[in-house]
């Protein structure tokens, strides 16, 4: 089972902070490979490759937010595209979206969405779209 702590970096080793810097140095391509990147942070390619997937800053991991939800949506015109602006309207960004045939003239959609910058909460984006008399079944299925 993983666990995850958020520490002040006084009590960590500085290869930590040394290991961010260098993939930093990676990402925006101030260095062309690992080899330069360790040589000016002043840290071995071995501390670099041991720690590089395991130490973050907390805005690199914690920024984003995500939820999925799922609904039933009467089989009319315009019904999605409705619940998409409504979901918009509350600065939600959307991930994906599954959407079943209808059967019996209900559709299933499943909605991924990015909730980092959302106006208000997730429950209040629920009842909003909970709202529309042609949405049933309007349900939070995961968060992180």
């Amino acid at each position: 089972m993983e666990r995850y702590y958020i520490v002040d970096s006084s009590i960590l080793p500085e290869s930590f902070d040394k290991v961010i810097k260098a993939r930093n140095l990676l990402e925006t391509k101030k260095v062309h490979n690992v080899s330069e990147a360790v040589k000016e942070v002043g840290i071995s390619r071995g501390t670099y490759y041991k720690y590089k997937d395991l130490v973050f800053l907390p805005d690199e991991e914690m920024n984003d937010r995500k939820a999925v939800i799922s609904m039933m949506l009467h089989h009319q015109q315009g019904i999605l595209s409705k619940v998409l602006v409504d979901i918009s309207e509350s600065n939600a960004s959307i991930l994906t979206i599954n959407q079943n045939i209808p059967i019996h003239n209900i559709a299933t959609v499943v909605i991924s969405l990015d909730i980092s910058h959302l106006n208000g909460t997730i429950d209040e984006l629920l009842e909003k779209l909970k709202l529309s008399d042609s949405v049933d079944n309007v349900r939070l299925i995961s968060i992180e």
